[in-house]
């Protein structure tokens, strides 16, 4: 994950004056945790990286309506969800989400055994099947908070909904994801 850049006010105040190397180097920082945002909602690749170019652009324009002082990362990030919800809404499409990223970080024993392979790559589909039969908020707002690792406040913010929704969605989606994941005795 990008770290936030050391001197962000000072990046994004040089972007409101023009500066299109602060806003290139705030750009640079950002581009990553965007384009997962993104994809999260869209699932297609084309269209992420589409609507993170295009929340970029409109961020851009939008700087001046940037409220001094607050961080920019949650600003961004609900500009790309939007931009992304947007995109998903226009295709017509219900979302389907590829967790490439999980499966590629899952920790591995040394010389797993075929039936232990075959066996976390059940559970995996499992999980991923779960996922993917949840309503579209619920599904959002477990990829943003637990694939993309982003706090309540920062999935509040990329999503536009207040704390307590993201806590409530939240809730009910794990149990959901429990109820239909749960090895039977």
């Amino acid at each position: 994950m990008a770290e936030e850049p050391q001197d962000e006010s000072d990046l994004v105040e040089r972007a409101r004056r023009g500066d299109a190397e602060a806003f290139g180097r705030l750009v640079r920082a950002y581009q990553g945790i965007a384009l997962r945002t993104a994809y999260v909602i869209t699932a297609d690749s084309a269209d992420a990286e589409d609507a993170a170019q295009v929340a970029f652009m409109k961020a851009y324009f939008a700087l001046r309506r940037f409220r001094r002082g607050a961080p920019f990362r949650p600003w961004l990030l609900s500009i790309v969800a939007n931009e992304a919800r947007n995109r998903r809404r226009g295709a017509g499409r219900r979302t389907q989400l590829a967790l490439r990223a999980e499966a590629e970080a899952e920790v591995v024993p040394a010389a797993p055994s075929p039936e232990s392979s075959l066996l976390a790559g059940e559970r995996r589909a499992a999980l991923l099947a779960a996922v993917n039969g949840l309503r579209a908020e619920e599904r959002d707002v477990i990829a943003l908070r637990y694939f993309l690792d982003l706090g309540e406040d920062e999935t509040a913010a990329a999503l536009g909904i207040p704390r307590g929704t993201v806590k409530s969605r939240l809730a009910r989606a794990l149990v959901k994801l429990q109820e239909r994941v749960e090895e039977p005795a």
